[in-house]
């Protein structure tokens, strides 16, 4: 992969709506591929999607990659369109902001994909989020 240009793939589980959630993003950058997974204990599927993005979006910022060009991959059109068709922000405006605040000055191409399909890295984030919701689930 070229130099500057970051592929990060994102998405959120929720076992119960709400209920225990989990979050996972696979980012590549150069010829690099970090695995990222997290959860929360009471959460929503929507939630966990964009936290994912935020933390994704964190890592980009630790690691220096500001005037990279980036490519979100989701399968949430919540997300997509909201990023790319200006949707409303009518629930969770606490993620909504903190998603606006990182990615401020950042070049993101927000790209849907079909959830559940042949994107290899789209199910391998999905992996990353169920394992975190059920790790969540099991203490």
């Amino acid at each position: 992969m070229e130099n500057g240009k970051i592929k990060i793939h994102t998405d959120g589980s929720c076992l119960g709506n709400p209920g225990p959630g989990g979050w996972g993003a696979v980012i590549h950058h150069d010829s690099e591929q970090v695995e990222l997974s997290g959860g929360a204990k009471n959460t929503t599927n929507n939630r966990m999607e964009m936290q994912a993005i935020i933390e994704a979006l964190e890592w980009v910022r630790a690691h220096g990659c500001e005037g990279c060009n980036i490519e979100i991959y989701s399968d949430s059109s919540l997300i997509i369109k909201t990023m790319t068709e200006g949707w409303k922000k009518k629930a969770n405006t606490d993620l909504w902001g903190e998603i606006e605040k990182l990615s401020a000055w950042l070049n993101i191409k927000w790209i849907w994909v079909k959830g559940h399909a042949s994107n290899k890295y789209n199910n391998l984030a999905d992996e990353l989020a169920v394992g975190a919701a059920k790790g969540i689930q099991s203490k």
